[in-house]
């Protein structure tokens, strides 16, 4: 059978499908299978298909209807990273840390179309020509972002960011090379002393998986409240945990829930610490409220470029919704964050730490900084550089620095 018969039965079939479905109304996985099985074997030209041909137009079926059509296969691949579909005829995706074109594609616009409504649909969101962008994420905690007509001018855009099965730990990442044992361990005592830290890097530079390896140094009987624009933390070990997720205003008149909301709500919730996984805007007023309200030792993610880029782009967030002046956000910066981590990606495509960097205080109405550890690009070792100067919140919870040890 050649591959345009090949289609035309899946069509077919398919069509056949839907029919029965409108007719039984909701349907669960088992049943749909069995359905499918049942059209496959009555259906009269599968004499004419090999048994392997038999099963993947089954899987097919099943994965167009209750899956991601063609993508179930790359969703299902852990090695493959990202996933980006450039409308219908152009997928590329990360696999291994390389980006390649996929040999397959969506049969039409309408099927790639049916595909974003469907992830989109679960999430609660909405997305059509009044709102051409939306972020959303799949069942297992995968980052989605969907852009499609007047904004995407070749097709619907979808962008898949897939996270490993297994949280990835400080010692995975020891082992990769992406920070030394040496500054793991300063970390994680930091962490656990109560600093407050803030992860930036650029895009894909892995702030998110590092701040889950990262928040396993919590001490288990605390109180955390995490707080993201699309639930992908993985914070583990943790049995006091509140999750909450912002949210989109919908097409029944629901009402837009923003990360500076949820803050200000977890504010009130009692809790230890607050993990925000990603500062954009307006809201890093908030979240450096919460530094400086006696939730010590908690975290965000930020993007940007250094460790003094990182101050910058608070200071740009800040100013997207309040008109202070500078000195002010400063003070506050300064005497609410103690921590800055920096992570980026190297030509060869592998992620590192690529510095740490202490906030020490106000120096001349600028946050002053000590670098602590340094990325030595010629010696591809991240170095250790400083000595950390304030030591109070360790000495207050009984702490020591492996190295005072």
């Amino acid at each position: 059978m050649t591959q345009q018969q090949y289609q035309e039965r899946y069509e077919q079939l398919r069509a056949k499908l839907m029919e029965e479905l409108e007719t039984r109304g909701d349907a669960e996985d088992d049943e749909i299978l069995s359905m499918i099985d049942e059209l496959v074997l009555t259906d009269a030209a599968i004499p004419r298909l090999s048994v392997s041909e038999r099963l993947r137009i089954g899987r097919e079926i099943f994965y167009s209807v209750r899956r991601l059509d063609i993508l179930q296969d790359l969703v299902d691949d852990k090695s493959v990273t990202e996933i980006m579909v450039n409308g219908p005829n152009r997928i590329f995706i990360e696999q291994n840390g390389r980006i390649r074109q996929w040999e397959r594609s969506f049969s039409s616009r309408e099927k790639l179309e049916d595909v974003i409504q469907q992830i989109v649909g679960k999430c609660n969101r909405v997305v059509n020509e009044q709102n051409p962008i939306v972020d959303a994420r799949l069942a297992d905690g995968s980052r989605v972002n969907a852009v499609i007509a007047p904004i995407a001018l070749d097709g619907p855009i979808l962008t898949i960011r897939q996270f490993p099965e297994k949280p990835i730990t400080m010692e995975s990442m020891i082992e990769s090379g992406s920070i030394s044992e040496e500054a793991s361990a300063m970390l994680r005592t930091l962490v656990a002393a109560g600093y407050s830290m803030i992860i930036g890097g650029g895009t894909s530079a892995g702030k998110t998986t590092f701040l889950n390896a990262l928040s396993n140094a919590i001490p288990p009987t605390e109180r955390i409240i995490t707080i993201e624009d699309n639930a992908e933390l993985q914070i583990q070990g943790i049995s006091n945990l509140v999750r909450l997720e912002a949210k989109s205003a919908n097409m029944e008149g629901g009402k837009t829930i923003t990360i500076r909301d949820l803050i200000k709500s977890a504010l009130r919730m009692r809790p230890d610490r607050i993990i925000v996984g990603e500062v954009r805007s307006e809201e890093a007023v908030d979240m450096l409220q919460a530094f400086n309200t006696g939730h010590d030792g908690s975290l965000c993610t930020i993007h940007a470029n250094s460790c003094e880029d990182m101050l910058s782009r608070l200071e740009t967030c800040v100013l997207m919704g309040f008109s202070l002046p500078l000195p002010a956000i400063r003070r506050q910066i300064a005497s609410g964050a103690d921590m800055l981590v920096h992570l980026g990606r190297l030509p060869d495509r592998s992620r590192r730490v690529l510095e740490i960097a202490e906030v020490t205080g106000m120096e001349k109405d600028e946050v002053a900084l000590n670098s602590l550890f340094r990325w030595n690009d010629s010696r591809k070792v991240l170095e250790r550089c400083g000595t950390l100067h304030r030591r109070l919140k360790l000495e207050r919870r009984g702490y020591t620095l492996p190295e005072d040890q």
